[in-house]
């Protein structure tokens, strides 16, 4: 039963506090798309998109209205293409068909140009890596991510130091958007498989033929019932977090339940991620600060980042049966003011995040770097990230962005939900002999469970 002060209480959030469900994403399989020619597994791949998702925005642009709900965006997820595109001699013509299966439906974001290879790689992964420069400079709303290691399996070094060429290539070729071609490329360590968040989102080979997935962000709601309990103990704060956190997944609930009904697609997940915006009010660094820290990236930083992160997933999953995908706090620099104003101070440094990264829900998430970097420390920065997440068990990303043409101290403008990019100084010394022995990082102790 919703009751009468659950409603008012919502319509707050929405109205002032920039409470919002921030996609609605509808995972794909296209497993039954593969085929022995290149036309026609684009073929079927554009007519399958086109034909599961062709309502996809029509019924969410119905829920904002009828519920009152914003929507930020309509997203599509398919299934990892190096899985379909083994025979392909060019899978960058599987990425333009994803692209504009995209553009027809007219969601913001198409994600699955990606591979598994956590502890092998395939030719056709090979290909679909070496390819991303061309395919993500080349298409508008297609977006990509490679699995490089597990928990279960370690970490794929000779993945790694491919990623980090990738990543140097695609910022090159995207040079007069200040590398905005990395923005769509995460590189992943235990990946899951029902992300509905870009650019990681991918359907999983356990998923069904579709599901709806709902991410549901809300910092500015959180940072507001902090204002009420300040100078309260920790136990005080970490309840209202859980309260706020129950309060925001019911919407992302009600949305998810009611988009799967009317779309005619099962309810995968509800993931409850404090994913914030360049807006002010809207910041995840802010809600930390709202704890007692003069700024983020001072000592208690990850304190406070791993009280609430626990305190949301314990809040969300009593809202939902089915909470999944990443739900936790998002880091990503460029899309939060409160992290951008840190690491203009320097308060916020990249071996800070990497700290913070241990105890939040992704990782080092949309951070510029000198566009000197070289690729072998992309690939060392993308290791040190794997090793947490293997360890931890726990997922993480990395999402760098090597600036072209700029230094530490410079910004690149990215504008909408991406941002600003202050730049963020690497370490000068040098990991290349690290990064050419290539092999497998063996997988730790703990992956010894059954």
């Amino acid at each position: 039963m919703v009751t009468t002060s659950e409603i008012l209480s919502t319509l707050r959030m929405i109205d002032k506090q920039k409470l919002d469900v921030r996609t609605v994403t509808m995972g794909i399989s296209l497993f039954g798309c593969a085929s022995d020619s290149d036309e026609r597994l684009c073929a079927k791949v554009y007519d399958r998109i086109t034909h599961m998702a062709g309502r996809l925005v029509k019924v969410g642009e119905e829920i904002e209205r009828d519920f009152g709900v914003p929507i930020v965006n309509k997203r599509i997820s398919v299934t990892p293409a190096a899985l379909i595109s083994g025979g392909m001699k060019d899978p960058v013509r599987l990425a333009h068909a994803l692209d504009n299966a995209a553009k027809q439906t007219g969601v913001n974001f198409i994600g699955g140009y990606s591979a598994l290879v956590h502890k092998g790689m395939t030719q056709a992964d090979q290909a679909l890596i070496r390819s991303l420069p061309q395919a993500l400079s080349e298409t508008e709303r297609l977006c990509g991510s490679v699995n490089i290691g597990s928990t279960k399996a370690g970490i794929n070094m000779d993945a790694v130091r491919m990623m980090g060429q990738a990543v140097k290539q695609l910022a090159e070729n995207t040079k007069d958007s200040g590398g905005f071609g990395c923005a769509k490329l995460v590189v992943f360590a235990n990946a899951v498989e029902d992300n509905p968040f870009m650019a990681g989102a991918f359907h999983g080979p356990g998923e069904g033929d579709s599901a709806i997935n709902v991410g549901v962000s809300g910092p500015g709601v959180v940072k507001s019932a902090l204002e009420a309990v300040k100078g309260m103990p920790f136990d005080e704060v970490a309840e209202t977090i859980k309260k706020t956190a129950f309060s925001i997944t019911r919407v992302g609930q009600l949305v998810a339940m009611e988009a799967a009904q009317r779309l005619g697609v099962p309810f995968g997940i509800v993931d409850l991620s404090l994913a914030p915006t360049p807006a002010v009010g809207d910041s995840v660094a802010q809600i930390l600060e709202e704890m007692g820290l003069e700024v983020c990236g001072t000592h208690g930083t990850t304190a406070a980042l791993a009280l609430l992160n626990d305190a949301v997933k314990k809040g969300g999953v009593m809202a939902s049966s089915h909470v999944g995908g990443l739900s936790g706090a998002f880091i990503p620099v460029s899309e939060d003011i409160g992290m951008i104003r840190a690491a203009e101070s320097g308060a916020l440094t990249l071996d800070k995040l990497e700290a913070m990264t241990c105890v939040c829900s992704v990782g080092l998430d949309m951070i510029a770097v000198p566009g000197d970097t070289s690729a072998e420390t992309i690939s060392a920065i993308i290791a040190d990230e794997a090793a947490i997440g293997m360890v931890n068990s726990k997922t993480v990303a990395v999402r760098l962005i090597p600036a072209p043409g700029r230094k530490v101290g410079d910004n690149v403008e990215f504008g909408g939900l991406f941002g600003r990019a202050p730049v963020i100084a690497v370490h000068p010394f040098s990991s290349k002999e690290f990064i050419a022995r290539g092999g497998r990082i063996p997988a730790p102790l703990q992956s010894l469970k059954n």
